[in-house]
Order: structure tokens, then sequence, then C-alpha cells
């Protein structure tokens, strides 16, 4: 097997492309810039977003996270809503999905901050609590997700009537 030097193709990678064209090149130099700037936009708003509950609601360092359960359960039936919405509904443009799904919700959505919360539970021998948290958000989360995107098509649908 040849790894080097690359085995270069003479066709081109996409024959509606012209790399003679300067616009075209600079086209393909950079494909996924605007995605990763608008997923990073969004997904600092909704950690900010995060945050904010975290303070508006704090939770004591041994009791049931209520506060990132809640803002999971939130966010997951907003992706619900919005999945159905931007599938079923709106053509949305390319970067709708990537700045509101993946960047806003992703952000206010939390993994790390619900793994932490069990990690934090258990150091404070609350590890009943912890599994019951950790079990309960993934039953909830889906819930939520399952609940948003049937509520929006039955709406949708009735709007359609």
């Amino acid at each position: 097997m040849r790894f080097w030097p690359p085995i270069r193709s003479k066709e081109p990678v996409d024959p509606d492309v012209d790399l003679h064209v300067p616009a075209q090149r600079r086209e393909l130099r950079f494909p996924q810039s605007p995605v990763v700037a608008v997923v990073a936009v969004g997904g600092a708003m909704g950690a900010c977003a995060r945050y904010g509950a975290g303070l508006l609601w704090p939770d004591a360092p041994d009791a049931f996270p209520w506060t990132t359960m809640t803002v999971n359960a939130v966010g997951c039936g907003v992706i619900g809503v919005f999945m159905v919405i931007i599938s079923d509904v709106w053509a949305a443009h390319r970067l709708v999905r990537p700045f509101f799904g993946t960047g806003v919700l992703g952000g206010f959505t939390t993994f790390s901050t619900y793994a932490n919360d069990i990690r934090r539970l258990v150091e404070h021998r609350e590890a009943r609590t912890g599994l019951v948290y950790m079990v309960l958000t993934v039953l909830v989360a889906l819930a939520a997700v399952w609940i948003g995107s049937a509520l929006t098509r039955r709406v949708v649908e009735w709007r359609q009537q």
C-alpha cells in the first residue's frame, strides 16, 4: 500500500467546481467556516442561558439536581418542536439547524453538567440519588423530545385542516 506521495486524481473532486475561477477556489478553502461560526455563537448563547438558570435556581451539593434535569428536559422538548418545524413545516436556511439545534440547544442542554452532578452526588454519599437522577434524566429527556415532536405534529396537522 502506498501512502506517500499522495496519488492525485486527474478528475476534480466536484465536476461543478472550476478551480480556475478564484471565487470557487475560495469557496473550497474553508467550506465549513460559516457552520463552525454559527455553532460557536449558538453554543455560547445556550451555555449562557444554562448558566443563568443555574444562578437563578441553584441546587445544594447533596440535593437532587432539579435545575439541570429541568434545563435538559426543556431543551429536549424544544429539540422535538424544532425538528418537526424545520423538517415538516419550514424550509430553513442551511445554517439554522447548526445554529439553533447544535449550537443553542446543544449549549443549553448539558451532558457535562449532568455527569458532574452524578459525580458530586456520589462524592456526597448520595449514590442512590445519583443513580435515580442518572436514569430519570434520560427518561425525562427522551419523553420531552417525543412529547415536543408529537404535540407539534398535531398542531401542524390541525392548522392545515
